[in-house]
This record gives structure tokens, C-alpha cells and sequence, in this order.
């Protein structure tokens, strides 16, 4: 584990975020619980931010599908970020936050008629157009509600980031973007420059999650500031370029990210350089970090229930949470960190697998990870959970979502409240044949 000021091993050899002690938090919240520092967050927002100043006319709007709540929301604009929306429901959670609706982009593959009006009744800055069916949709929901809609076009710039296949963005095959090589990202831009209530501020791009490399984002920062000039010379004017997110962070001590703020200068770096050199107009910038501002922000808290050892094989610890609530390892075979919250300072001494509760086989929270002998009843802290956990997490077996703690110099409190059966029932509903 990198200890940092807000999380680390206390005098009492136990884990402590935020400046609270994890054992208490379990103690008082039950687990498992989802925790995520405040002062963290914040200081990430903030790193952005400063580096934005060095170019000037720049937004930073969170990738809110790492994880979103009203709190989140309120931190981020108090933060003067903006968000990146990809949903309705997300976009409602914003809203209802006082997330400024200038500062929202509305990206997605295919995005509902109903999503469309909403986004452009509440007057979000610019809507991404990702295909050819939502151009002559949202025109004429445009028009129908009075207003011109500044559009901007997700465009596969064709860079390989060498990430997971499923979240690389700009491989040829891909359900997002329109290609720059094959000519259809400046044909559907000629087209929406046609449209009277559809006004295109420019084009955007999202190369992949989880990268390390600073090679991938100056490469696509020359292929965009191309795309800009051949845009052009057909005579479309870019007022604004959205470069997405997808900066890696630490999972595990084997990875080696660069500071949040080492990406968005080498992309600063980059974009002025091409901009003299290729004597385009300046555009205001546009960044999507989402996993950096909020992944190493969270822990997840779990109790040690059963331990299950298959000699010479395996050494099973159960948990009491499982892929309901930390699905990643189960989509993709993510890697944490681990450690026994209650035992912090105890040298870790043998190599298990943290097991979940659910009914398959595939369940697992953590593999292969080194702890101190575990006990049934031991506080289990698995690190960098806050992006992708919550959001994504589900009912499967009926088990319910975890809570979410705020913490921050040692006070702590609910931004998602405790899920209950009832609430897990509560849109259940026998139809009449069935009833007794």
C-alpha cells in the first residue's frame, strides 16, 4: 500500500482514511461498506485544474460513470468542474446536485429521444453525437424546443492504448466514434454543420482507460489537431477540442501510474506545440478524467467469514460482499491490493484469494493477494475501489448495495444511505392470475 496523509496505518496499527479508523467505521456502518475520502478527491480536482491554467480557456468535466452521486457532484463543482453525463439518470443526479448544466457534456452510443429532450430542455453545453441515427433526432427536438444545439462528434482517431479490449474506445472495430482514415467523421461533421438547430463546437475523443503512457495521448493530440486541420479547409471552424479521460491510477503496488497531473500537462505540452506548428485557431480544451478523480479516493470494507484451504492449491478467505458490489474482477479480471484493516501493521505472510458470497463459481473480489494470517472476524480493506464499484453495482443473489461513507478529517456520514430488502422488493409485483 502507498501510504498518503489521508490514508494510512495509525498508532494503533490500524488502517485510517480520511482520519478515521476503518475498524470503527466498520464497527459503526457495518460491512461491507464503500468509503471514499473527501480531502483526496479534492486534492485531485484541484491538481487539474491548476495545470488547466497553464493553457488557458479549459474545462475539466468529470466522468461521472465511475461514480455518481449527488455528493460527488457537489464536490466537483465546488471544485469548478463540470460533468461528463452518459444517461439520464446520471444527468438527473446532476442536476438535482446544482452541477451547472453549461458545464455538462451528454456523450452515448445511443442516446433515447426521451434523454435528448431532457439534455436540451435543461441546456447542457454540447451534446456528442455518436451516430449518423440522433443527427436528424436531435435537430428536430432542437427546433422543437426553440434552441440551437451545440453538438460536438466523437471521432476513433485509430490509436491502439493497449488496454483491456473491452475499454480500448478507438480500435477500428468499435461501437463508438466515427473514423477519421475512413472519412466518415468529416462526413457526418459536413452534414451537421447543415442542420439549422444544430450548432458543431468541435470534435471529441477517448482513447481508452487505465493507460500509463503519455505516448498515447501526444499521439492522439497530433491525430486531432490534424483532424482540426483538415476540417478547415472544408471550411468548418472548431471552436473546442474534448480529449476524454482514461488516465491510469494504482490498483495494485505492480502498477506505475503517473500523477493525474503528468498526463494533462504532456497533453498541454503537445497541443500547444501542434497549434503553432500547424497554425490552427486555439481551442478551448476539454478533459473527462472520471476513474483518477475518484479510484485511490475509496476503499471497500469487508468481514472475514468462512476460510477455506485446498491443500497445495488454495487458501480461500470469504467475505461478506462479493461481484454484487465489486464486479470488476468479474468482467475483467482486476487486480487489488489488500490488507487486513483491524492487523495493518502486520506483515503480510501469505498468499490467498478473497472469495465473495455469491453463487458462482467466478466470484471473487481479489486473487493471489499476500495478508497476514487471516481470521474469521478480521476487517478486510480492499484498496482504490472507488471507481466502478458502486456504479456498477447490482442485487444479484438479492444481496443489497452497499452503503457509501464520506469521509474527511475524521468525521464520516452517509452519501448513500443503507439499501434494505423492502427497498429490493419494493418494485416487485404479482400480476393478477397470481394472486391469492
Amino acid at each position: 500500500m502507498v501510504e498518503r496523509e489521508t490514508l494510512k496505518v495509525n498508532e494503533q496499527g490500524r488502517l485510517e482514511i480520511g482520519g478515521c479508523d476503518c475498524v470503527d467505521l466498520a464497527k459503526q456502518y457495518s460491512t461491507p461498506l464503500y468509503v471514499l475520502d473527501e480531502a483526496y478527491i479534492r486534492s485531485v480536482c484541484r491538481g487539474y485544474t491548476a495545470v488547466l491554467n497553464t493553457y488557458g480557456d479549459a474545462l475539466i468535466c468529470y466522468a461521472s460513470k465511475a461514480f455518481s452521486t449527488k455528493a460527488i457532484y457537489e464536490i466537483c463543482a465546488s471544485e469548478n468542474l463540470g460533468a461528463d453525463v452518459v444517461s439520464a439518470g446520471e444527468l438527473y443526479t446532476a442536476l438535482s446536485a446544482n452541477m451547472p448544466a453549461d458545464k455538462m457534456i451528454f456523450h452515448g452510443n445511443n442516446k433515447s429521444p426521451f434523454e435528448l429532450e431532457l439534455a436540451v430542455k435543461n441546456g447542457v453545453h454540447a451534446v456528442v453525437i455518436d451516430s449518423e441515427y440522433e443527427v436528424e433526432l436531435l435537430n428536430e427536438i432542437a427546433r422543437e424546443n426553440g434552441v440551437v444545439q451545440n453538438v460536438m462528434v466523437r471521432v476513433n482517431p485509430g490509436i491502439d492504448a493497449h488496454t483491456h479490449k473491452f475499454i480500448q474506445t478507438t480500435r477500428v472495430d468499435s461501437k463508438f466514434g466515427f473514423s477519421i482514415a475512413d472519412g466518415t467523421a468529416l462526413e457526418i461533421i459536413k452534414i451537421i454543420t447543415q442542420k439549422t438547430n444544430l450548432h458543431f463546437v468541435g470534435p471529441h475523443c477517448h482513447i481508452g482507460s487505465q493507460i500509463f503512457s503519455l505516448e498515447p495521448f501526444r499521439l492522439a493530440v497530433d491525430k486531432m489537431t490534424d483532424f482540426i486541420v483538415a476540417l478547415n479547409k472544408e471550411g468548418v471552424e472548431v471552436e473546442e477540442l474534448n480529449l476524454g479521460g482514461g488516465y491510469g491510477v494504482r490498483y495494485t503496488d505492480a502498477d506505475a501510474p503517473l500523477k493525474p497531473v503528468e498526463y494533462v500537462s504532456a497533453i498541454i505540452e503537445r497541443l500547444k506545440e501542434c497549434i503553432a506548428q500547424k497554425g490552427i485557431k486555439k481551442p478551448r480544451l476539454i478533459l473527462e478524467p472520471g476513474r483518477s478523480i475518484v479510484a485511490e479516493a475509496g476503499i471497500t470494507l469487508y468481514s472475514v467469514g468462512a476460510i477455506k484451504e485446498i491443500k497445495g492449491i488454495k487458501k480461500y478467505v470469504s467475505v461478506d460482499g462479493g461481484m454484487f458490489e465489486a464486479p470488476r474482477y468479474a468482467l475483467y479480471g482486476a487486480e487489488y491490493d489488500c490488507i487486513l484493516a483491524n492487523r495493518a501493521n502486520e506483515k503480510p505472510v501469505e498468499t490467498v484469494t478473497i472469495s465473495g458470497k455469491c453463487c458462482e463459481s467466478g466470484d471473487m473480489v481479489a486473487c493471489d493477494v499476500k495478508i497476514p494470517v487471516a481470521k474469521s472476524g478480521d476487517i478486510v480493506a480492499v484498496l482504490s475501489t472507488g471507481a466502478y464499484h458502486y456504479s456498477m453495482a447490482s442485487n444479484y443473489n438479492r444481496n443489497l448495495v452497499p452503503p457509501v461513507v464520506l469521509v474527511n478529517e475524521g468525521k464520516s456520514d452517509y452519501i448513500v444511505k443503507p439499501q434494505t430488502y423492502d427497498d429490493i422488493m419494493s418494485r416487485d409485483q404479482l400480476p393478477i392470475w397470481l394472486k391469492k
